[in-house]
């Protein structure tokens, strides 16, 4: 009668040390990829205000040529 209450309690001891094995290993990853995630977040913003920045210049310097 013990065995499949104790297979069980095996079972889920396991799992229980395999998350938190696996939260301690892949935390710092994810803790790396959001960090890659926003610097490319604030290079992209950059580049797209300097584009901005660029279009807005060249609309205000254009020259009416009249013939």
């Amino acid at each position: 009668m013990l065995k499949p209450v104790l297979g069980l309690t095996a079972a889920g001891v396991l799992g229980i040390l395999l998350w938190k094995l696996l939260g301690i290993l892949l935390l710092p990853l994810v803790g790396i990829a959001l960090a890659f995630v926003i610097t490319v977040f604030k290079v992209v913003m950059v580049v797209g205000l300097v584009l901005i920045a660029m279009w807005i210049l060249r609309r205000l310097n254009r020259s009416e040529v009249s013939v």
